[in-house]
């Protein structure tokens, strides 16, 4: 069973590793670090019983919007439901907070995570050319609204 909670300093070490393991150009962990301080911000991990950080994700709040600006999952945990449950906290406390829309970026050629967005009620409303490097891709832009 999965704990979601609030990101803390001493899961950056794990969280950029995971970064790395994921994405072409990573975040850096003076990145994360100064993000996840921010008033306007949620930052999430996934730990596992034997407190091993399964994922992460994280949004910026503007106002009544949400933008989800990571998630990741850690490959040895992928397909288990772990970047659903971290997405649905982080909705929640969104919500909590007073946020009525929420909207991503993802790699046109992501299609398990378009299809885990749209589950979570995402519907994509447009493209941005070339928004991703190494390799260059468009994105879609999905919101929940």
């Amino acid at each position: 069973m999965l704990t979601v909670r609030p990101m803390e300093a001493k899961d950056l070490c794990r969280v950029t590793a995971i970064e790395k393991e994921t994405f072409s150009i990573p975040w850096s962990e003076k990145a994360f670090s100064d993000s996840m301080n921010l008033p306007y911000t949620i930052y999430l991990v996934a730990e596992t019983p034997d407190a091993q950080i399964a994922g992460y994700c994280g949004l910026y709040q503007v106002f009544s919007e949400g933008e989800i600006t990571n998630v990741a999952v850690a490959p040895a945990y992928r397909r288990q439901g772990v970047a659903g449950t971290m997405l649905t906290q982080l909705l929640e406390q969104g919500k909590h907070r007073g946020i009525e829309s929420f909207f991503l970026e993802v790699r046109r050629s992501n299609l398990s995570a378009r299809r885990l967005y749209e589950k979570l009620g995402f519907c994509g409303d447009g493209i941005r050319k070339n928004f991703y490097e190494k390799p260059r891709e468009d994105a879609v832009i999905m919101w929940k609204r």
